[in-house]
């Protein structure tokens, strides 16, 4: 079977080391294992505006008992919830570091969660970086590539069927989330 790949830089183009980034993401066993175990999730790049995916991503993992610690050193305050500017200035153990910045900023990331003493490093959609997570493996974390931890509890909790559609009424009338109701 073939895999196509994207060839923008960063994105696991033409790169050797680059290509190989499927056989070393956690397997989807893995990944339900992760998103059952570890509860503290450091969201690197979780951005203060509501129309950005961290920060829906950020609601629905809270929504479902995880502990948010935003990390973005533009921000005080995310969610409620202290910012801080690093992993290393987070006051409390951190297990899960999902990283919302762009590739270049990940091996970085890695080494710093490494020194925290984070569990697993997850990288969203479009974050690809195979010498980053083969560092990140060899120093014991688990590591998941270019997926999204809502989309993935989604799918493994109910959100989502096997298809990747969300299992409830599709509609295409308004949703108006002060009551509630989905405009059924």
């Amino acid at each position: 079977m073939s895999h196509v790949m994207c060839s923008l830089p960063g994105k696991g183009g033409t790169d050797p080391d680059e290509r190989s980034w499927e056989s070393l993401s956690a397997n989807p066993h893995d990944r339900l294992r992760i998103l059952r175990q570890y509860r503290s999730v450091a969201m690197v790049g979780l951005s203060p505006n509501p129309l950005r995916p961290s920060h829906f991503v950020a609601i629905y993992l809270a929504n479902r008992g995880y502990d948010i610690i935003p990390v973005n050193p533009g921000a005080e305050e995310i969610l409620g919830r202290k910012c801080f500017p690093a992993l290393s200035d987070v006051d409390r153990p951190i297990e899960i570091v999902d990283i919302f910045r762009s590739t270049e900023y990940v091996p970085e990331i890695v080494e710093e969660s490494i020194s925290v003493g984070a569990k697993a490093v997850w990288m969203q959609f479009g974050v690809i970086h195979g010498p980053a997570a083969r560092r990140a493996l060899a120093a014991g974390l688990a590591v998941v590539i270019d997926r999204c931890m809502k989309v993935e509890h989604a799918r493994f909790f109910g959100g989502m069927s096997p298809m990747g559609l969300n299992s409830n009424v599709v509609s295409a009338r308004s949703w108006d989330p002060s009551d509630g109701k989905h405009g059924l």
